[in-house]
Protein backbone atom coordinates (compact mmCIF):
# COMPACT_ATOMS: atom_id res chain seq x y z
CA UNK A 1 0.00 0.00 0.00
CA UNK A 2 2.69 2.36 -1.08
CA UNK A 3 1.47 6.29 -1.17
CA UNK A 4 -0.24 7.16 -4.66
CA UNK A 5 -1.08 10.49 -5.91
CA UNK A 6 -0.11 14.42 -4.85
CA UNK A 7 -0.88 13.69 -0.89
CA UNK A 8 0.37 10.26 -1.28
CA UNK A 9 -2.63 8.37 -0.66
CA UNK A 10 -1.87 5.10 1.51
CA UNK A 11 -3.28 2.57 2.98
CA UNK A 12 -6.25 0.02 2.85
CA UNK A 13 -8.73 2.34 4.63
CA UNK A 14 -8.14 5.45 2.39
CA UNK A 15 -8.11 3.02 -0.78
CA UNK A 16 -11.38 1.77 -0.04
CA UNK A 17 -12.39 5.13 0.78
CA UNK A 18 -12.11 6.30 -2.62
CA UNK A 19 -13.19 2.95 -4.06
CA UNK A 20 -16.43 3.23 -1.88
CA UNK A 21 -17.79 6.95 -2.80
CA UNK A 22 -16.04 7.16 -6.35
CA UNK A 23 -15.03 3.84 -7.55
CA UNK A 24 -16.19 0.78 -8.85
CA UNK A 25 -17.47 -0.53 -5.37
CA UNK A 26 -19.70 2.88 -5.38
CA UNK A 27 -21.03 1.84 -9.29
CA UNK A 28 -21.74 -2.02 -8.46
CA UNK A 29 -23.67 -0.45 -5.31
CA UNK A 30 -25.33 1.65 -7.25
CA UNK A 31 -24.09 5.33 -6.11
CA UNK A 32 -23.23 7.68 -8.62
CA UNK A 33 -19.43 7.14 -9.40
CA UNK A 34 -17.09 9.72 -10.69
CA UNK A 35 -14.76 6.85 -11.89
CA UNK A 36 -16.98 3.98 -11.84
CA UNK A 37 -14.31 1.30 -14.17
CA UNK A 38 -11.89 1.90 -11.50
CA UNK A 39 -11.08 -0.69 -8.54
CA UNK A 40 -8.94 1.49 -6.33
CA UNK A 41 -8.68 -1.30 -3.55
CA UNK A 42 -7.64 -4.12 -6.64
CA UNK A 43 -5.36 -1.41 -8.69
CA UNK A 44 -4.32 1.37 -6.39
CA UNK A 45 -1.48 2.33 -8.85
CA UNK A 46 -4.64 4.15 -11.16
CA UNK A 47 -4.39 6.92 -9.37
CA UNK A 48 -0.82 7.55 -10.80
CA UNK A 49 -0.47 5.19 -13.96
CA UNK A 50 -3.02 4.35 -16.91
CA UNK A 51 -6.39 6.26 -14.98
CA UNK A 52 -7.51 9.73 -16.06
CA UNK A 53 -4.22 12.25 -15.26
CA UNK A 54 -6.62 14.31 -12.59
CA UNK A 55 -6.95 11.32 -10.43
CA UNK A 56 -3.90 12.20 -8.64
CA UNK A 57 -5.17 15.63 -7.74
CA UNK A 58 -8.78 14.48 -7.29
CA UNK A 59 -7.31 11.67 -4.80
CA UNK A 60 -5.31 14.44 -2.85
CA UNK A 61 -8.13 16.38 -2.34
CA UNK A 62 -10.29 13.48 -1.25
CA UNK A 63 -8.06 12.84 1.27
CA UNK A 64 -7.49 16.49 2.19
CA UNK A 65 -11.38 17.05 2.37
CA UNK A 66 -11.92 13.61 4.68
CA UNK A 67 -8.99 13.56 6.58
CA UNK A 68 -7.59 17.19 7.03
CA UNK A 69 -10.11 19.48 6.77
CA UNK A 70 -12.43 17.79 9.45
CA UNK A 71 -9.17 17.28 11.71
CA UNK A 72 -10.09 17.99 15.74
CA UNK A 73 -7.88 16.33 18.53
CA UNK A 74 -6.64 17.13 21.69
CA UNK A 75 -7.81 20.98 21.47
CA UNK A 76 -6.43 21.40 17.79
CA UNK A 77 -9.13 22.30 15.40
CA UNK A 78 -7.70 22.63 11.26
CA UNK A 79 -10.48 24.96 10.74
CA UNK A 80 -10.11 27.05 13.83
CA UNK A 81 -6.11 27.22 13.17
CA UNK A 82 -6.76 28.10 9.85
CA UNK A 83 -8.67 31.13 10.27
CA UNK A 84 -6.55 31.98 13.71
CA UNK A 85 -3.41 31.92 11.30
CA UNK A 86 -5.19 33.79 8.36
CA UNK A 87 -7.08 36.27 11.06
CA UNK A 88 -3.18 36.41 12.46
CA UNK A 89 -1.74 37.83 8.60
CA UNK A 90 -0.62 34.71 7.17
CA UNK A 91 2.64 35.51 8.83
CA UNK A 92 5.14 32.69 7.67
CA UNK A 93 7.48 32.94 10.66
CA UNK A 94 4.17 31.81 13.02
CA UNK A 95 4.52 27.72 11.83
CA UNK A 96 2.12 26.59 14.13
CA UNK A 97 -0.52 26.01 11.82
CA UNK A 98 1.61 25.11 9.02
CA UNK A 99 3.62 22.17 11.11
CA UNK A 100 0.32 21.23 12.40
CA UNK A 101 -1.45 20.45 8.75
CA UNK A 102 2.19 18.89 7.86
CA UNK A 103 1.88 16.76 10.63
CA UNK A 104 -1.76 15.77 10.02
CA UNK A 105 -0.83 14.76 6.00
CA UNK A 106 2.32 13.45 7.17
CA UNK A 107 1.53 10.81 10.50
CA UNK A 108 -2.05 11.95 11.13
CA UNK A 109 -1.63 13.73 14.25
CA UNK A 110 -1.01 17.53 14.27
Amino acid sequence: WWGRGVIQTTGVCNFGKLNYYMGARAAREGRNAAYPEIDFCTNPEKICSGGPPELKWVAGFFYWLNAVQKYEKDGWNYVAKLKAWVDGGMNLADTDFINGASGIVNRGCH
